[in-house]
């Protein structure tokens, strides 16, 4: 019986293993794709400190900074609301650091997940995807799609998002009615380093430094994203630049426009009989603030350290499962909190709202210590 079964080798999945990787433990991860590939076509991830830091101590983030292109360095945020006045400046020269955070391309950063799990020689089975989650007193049961045997472990951990049913975890849905529009934009000059968070009535825009541009998540309803992605271009980049007012100008280019719904999932409980769910399996939130990539591999990391703490034949026991579901609880509280307040907080236009926002959003600006807490908060998570 193995000792560990991973539900996905996606960027959480793989963190997993490689943490849990060189420990003696008996570890497979099955993920449905073939080896080589990708389930998702290239887009911007959004990557905190605290995440560099984790895939550092997997031996993963020199491989990917050595892929040209591939990592982009934030250096500043912008951030700022549309009809009010308030606005602040996060800078990494501040925390003493290089970056804030880093812009990374998710298929460079599955490759290099995918060569260091070679090199750690933990065993992934492309091309087969779980169907259910069982858990027993004795082991988890893995059952495979198309009629494949099971696959049983101590232990069974979810990380394929939602398309695996577990037996004991439930998932709660709030559709947000909107849609995030994605794309490329150039601007003209160039602002390398710099992101923007703008507020808008409508949702939040966000521009992300990646390589020689920035990458776009514009949030609106679905019937004015449909009418956006009809726009010719000159007249998306009036619309775009409309909305960020003189924050931001010179928008010169956009590329890739494509939209995708925006919703809240959320598992409960995140652990049950012999099994756990991390990453978007556990939670799948709104793209503001850039916070759910983030957490999910701060699920992988915690996960991970809670099994190697465990004595071997205590894997999947209950213990185990209510210390990492303890060992989580504030992070992810405070993640799925803090996101989902932003939202509504920005998404209400009433003048007083609007403008107590702008007297936070100034306070934060002018005062370092609030300044420095609320960066530090955003690189290393909200626990």
């Amino acid at each position: 019986m193995l000792d560990v079964a991973i539900v996905g080798a996606g960027p959480v999945g793989a963190t997993l293993a490689l943490a849990l990787a060189g420990h003696e433990l008996d570890v497979v991860a099955i993920d449905a794709r073939a080896a080589g590939a990708t389930l998702r076509q290239d887009r911007t991830l959004a990557l905190s400190h605290g995440s560099r830091l984790t895939l550092e101590r997997l031996g993963v983030w020199t491989e990917l900074e050595a892929a040209g292109g591939a990592v982009t360095p934030i250096i500043e945020i912008d951030v700022s609301q549309a009809r009010g006045f308030g606005a602040a400046t996060l800078a990494a020269a501040m925390q003493s650091l290089p970056a804030l955070g880093y812009v990374v391309s998710y298929v460079a950063l599955q490759r290099a997940l995918d060569a260091a799990l070679v090199r750690a020689g933990v065993t992934v089975r492309f091309g087969t995807t779980a169907a259910r989650v069982r858990g027993t007193p004795a082991d988890a049961q893995v059952t495979v799609a198309d009629g494949g045997e099971a696959i049983h472990a101590r232990l069974a951990v979810v990380a394929d998002g939602a398309g695996t049913t577990i037996d004991g975890i439930v998932r709660a849905r709030h559709d947000y009615g909107q849609v995030a529009l994605v794309g490329e934009v150039t601007l003209d000059p160039p602002r390398p380093g710099i992101a923007y968070e703008r507020f808008t009535s409508d949702g939040p825009i966000a521009l992300l430094p990646e390589r020689d541009h920035h990458g776009l998540v514009w949030t609106m309803r679905p019937e004015i994203a449909e009418a956006m992605l009809a726009l010719p271009e000159r007249s998306f980049l009036e619309g775009l630049a409309h909305h960020f007012g003189t924050r931001v100008t010179g928008f010169a280019h956009a590329t890739g426009r494509r939209a995708f719904p925006l919703v809240l999932e959320r598992a409960r409980p995140i652990v049950a009989a012999r099994a756990a769910v991390i990453g978007n399996a556990a939670q799948q939130l709104h793209p503001v603030a850039g916070q759910g990539f983030n957490l999910g591999l701060r699920d992988a990391w915690e996960l991970a350290q809670t099994i190697l703490d465990a004595p071997r034949d205590a894997i999947g026991g209950g213990p185990m499962l209510a210390a990492y579901a303890a060992r989580r609880r504030a992070d992810r509280d405070a993640g799925i909190a803090f996101t989902h307040g932003l939202v509504r907080i920005f998404g209400n236009d009433l003048p007083l709202v609007r403008w107590s926002r702008g007297l936070a959003l100034a306070f934060l600006d002018v005062v370092p210590p609030a300044k420095r807490a609320f960066t530090r908060a955003m690189l290393h998570g909200l626990h």
